[in-house]
Order: C-alpha cells, then sequence, then structure tokens
C-alpha cells in the first residue's frame, strides 16, 4: 500500500467520524427538547458546557497525539465515544444524558486534530493545499447529508436511534483503523506533491514569514467566532424549527443548506487557490459569516432563511478553510497545530451559546435577544481581525 492509498483510507476514516458525530451532537438538542421539555435556553446552556470541555481537551488530544502518535490517540477516541454513546442508550434522567454528551465530547477530541495531522502529515506545500482541500470537502459533505438525514431518520427509527447508530459507527471505525495501523508500518514516508494527485494545481507562492504569521493569527482568531455562530444555531434549531412550523424531518431539509454551501465553498477553495493570504477575502467572509447568522435567527421568513444560510455556509466555508490550511501550512508539528486549531474552535463553541444563554437567562422576556448578543459578539470579532490586520500593516 502506498502513502496515498494509506490516506485515501484515513478519508474514509474521516467521513464516519463526520457522520456519526454530527448526526449525533446536532440531534442532541431535539432529543433533550422532546424528553426533558428544554427550550433555546437551557440548550444553549448545555451546547457551552460541550465547547468549554472540547476548548481544553482539544488543544490536550492534540499534544497526546504529537507524542504518542495518531493511531493512539485515534483508538481512544472511537473507544471513549462507542462505549459513551451505548451507556447512554440505556440512560433516562437528564443528568445521564449531560454526562453522555460530555464523555462523547471528551472522545471526539482526540479524533479531528489527530485526522488532520495524519492526512496532513508528509506533505509539501503544494500537495497540502490538496490534502486539505480533500480533507474539508470529506466532512463537510458527509455532516451535510448527516444532518439533510438526521431529521427523517429520528422520525422514523425512534430517539434512540441517536445513540445505537453513531456507537456503531465508531466501533466500525475502530476496526478500519486497527486494520489502517498494521498497513502503515510498511508504507514509505517520502514526501508527496500534488504532482501525485492533481497535476494542474500551481504550486504555492511563497510568504514571508512575518505575513503568513499574521493570517495565521487572524484566523485562529475568526474561527472561533464562526463556531460561536454554528454552536449557537446547532443549539437553537429546534427552536427555529417550532418558530418555523416544520417538523424535525423538514428541519433537517431545510436548515442543511448552509451544509451543503460550505460543502460547494470548500470545493471552490481547493480547486483555486487565489484565495490564500489574501485579507480582502477573509474579511469578506467575516461579514457574510455575521449578517447571515443574524438574519437567520432573528427573521421569520422561510426564503430570506433560506437566503442568510447560503451567506452564512459561505463566510463560514472560507474562514474554517483558512484556519486550517494556515494551521497545517507553517511548522511540522501537525497534530499540535490540529489541537490549536480544535481548541479555538472550541472557544467558539463554548462563548457563543454562553452568550447566548446568559441573554435570555436575564432577558426572558426578549426571545431575540440571545442572537442579538451573539451578533454583538461577532461585531467584536470583526473589529478585533481588522485591528490585527492594521498592526501587521503598521507594525511598530
Amino acid at each position: 500500500m502506498t502513502l496515498r492509498q494509506l490516506k485515501a483510507r484515513y478519508f474514509v476514516l474521516e467521513g464516519l467520524n463526520s457522520l456519526a458525530t454530527t448526526y449525533y451532537f446536532y440531534y442532541i438538542y431535539f432529543f433533550m427538547t422532546k424528553q426533558f421539555g428544554f427550550g433555546n435556553r437551557e440548550n444553549l446552556f448545555l451546547s457551552a458546557s460541550q465547547g468549554f470541555l472540547y476548548m481544553f481537551g482539544a488543544w490536550f488530544a492534540g499534544r497526546f497525539g504529537q507524542k504518542y502518535g495518531g493511531f493512539k490517540a485515534l483508538g481512544l477516541g472511537f473507544s471513549i465515544m462507542a462505549g459513551a454513546l451505548v451507556v447512554g442508550s440505556s440512560l433516562q434522567s437528564v443528568k445521564g444524558h449531560i454526562a453522555t454528551m460530555l464523555t462523547c465530547t471528551l472522545g471526539m477530541c482526540f479524533t479531528w486534530p489527530n485526522l488532520q495531522a495524519l492526512i496532513s502529515e508528509h506533505e509539501e506545500p503544494d500537495g497540502l493545499q490538496t490534502v486539505v482541500g480533500i480533507y474539508n470537502m470529506v466532512w463537510a459533505g458527509v455532516s451535510g447529508i448527516a444532518f439533510f438525514s438526521g431529521g427523517a431518520l429520528l422520525e422514523t427509527l425512534g430517539l434512540r436511534s441517536l445513540f445505537y447508530g453513531p456507537a456503531t459507527v465508531h466501533l466500525l471505525q475502530l476496526g478500519l483503523l486497527l486494520w489502517l495501523r498494521k498497513k502503515a508500518k510498511a508504507v514509505p514516508l517520502e514526501p508527496r506533491t500534488s504532482v501525485d494527485v492533481k497535476p494542474a494545481l500551481p504550486p504555492l507562492n511563497p510568504r514571508p514569514i512575518a505575513r503568513t504569521k499574521s493570517f495565521l493569527r487572524m484566523a485562529w482568531l475568526a474561527n472561533p467566532f464562526a463556531y460561536i455562530a454554528v454552536n449557537t444555531i446547532a443549539a437553537v434549531v429546534p427552536g427555529l424549527a417550532q418558530r418555523l412550523n416544520l417538523s424535525p424531518m423538514w428541519t433537517g431539509f431545510v436548515c442543511s443548506i448552509w451544509f451543503f454551501v460550505r460543502f460547494g465553498t470548500f470545493v471552490g477553495l481547493w480547486l483555486w487557490d487565489g484565495w490564500h493570504y489574501r485579507f480582502r477575502w477573509f474579511i469578506t467572509a467575516f461579514v457574510m459569516l455575521t449578517a447571515g447568522f443574524s438574519t437567520l435567527l432573528l427573521v421569520k421568513n422561510l426564503w430570506i432563511v433560506v437566503a442568510a444560510q447560503i451567506a452564512f455556509g459561505m463566510g463560514l466555508g472560507l474562514i474554517y478553510y483558512s484556519s486550517l490550511f494556515y494551521s497545517m501550512h507553517i511548522g511540522d508539528n501537525k497534530a499540535e497545530h490540529g489541537g490549536f486549531h480544535e481548541a479555538a474552535i472550541g472557544i467558539g463553541l463554548f462563548t457563543g451559546p454562553a452568550v447566548g444563554g446568559l441573554a435570555l437567562y436575564f432577558f426572558p422576556y426578549r426571545p431575540d435577544s440571545g442572537a442579538l448578543a451573539v451578533s454583538g459578539l461577532l461585531v467584536i470579532g470583526l473589529a478585533g481581525v481588522l485591528r490585527l490586520r492594521c498592526r501587521t500593516q503598521n507594525p511598530k
């Protein structure tokens, strides 16, 4: 087996991970609403607790993978998630399901940074554009399919499928990982370039190291704000569905639009590398993300909600792609940088829902207070990126 063939199998692991985690972590809020009467405020606080754990867990897991290897880290992650979901399937209490979600989150911390590292290792800069692009398209495409079909699956198979389905997938991942670990020992580890995969891709333009690091800092700042928006939306989707009179099945159909737009954005960014180290593309994406988020949660017209998802998905796609690409492009500690990238996501996963939940707690008579508060956070993030850019352009 060649390195190229081995990495193709890593993409299978990644796709399975996206399938299982999207179904569970996005539809757990429907489960909590149905089983325990959770509203937007309770779901936002639940989402914030997940983000708080992920913020520290992903950073630790990236360092763990750098020290002990990606295979050990992934095996630990898949085992924890499978075990947590099997146990959680038989629990009946609120505390039990919160514990299940947090344990599953801990397991997930060990997966994404180390999948990113395994896929990016031993790549020259031009080859890195190719593999990062494929990585983004795989998880984004599968997650779109999982969310699109998740509502229908939940209605057809019942609420407990939220546990049995993902647990089965994680056990399948564990078996595939053990097989790949044996195969990887015999694979030569020479770096390869994009010529091996996509001959038409031009090489990356060299950039001064100060410039590349400034874009990495801007991306690491922007990505948490992107996930402030993502996790806030995930937690309040049941409330959005009630506002638009949508069943879980139709919620999956309608509210998955931004998933597929993000996927399409990843495809475009993979085929065209002219966005690399271009600030105007980056800042436009942030503006689209902010406008799309605010419109999505504050407007009640279905077609405007659809249009807002298009803007949101495009902005999110470029911001996420930038953070991951610049993280992998600078330096050799792929797992550790992947951990920083995911930890930055964790900051957003915690901050957005926490602020939204607190706004609803202190202003319960304003149902839109959570969305307004998080929109304000995104504007602050936009200002922060502009400030970083000015400092880079006018160093002291």
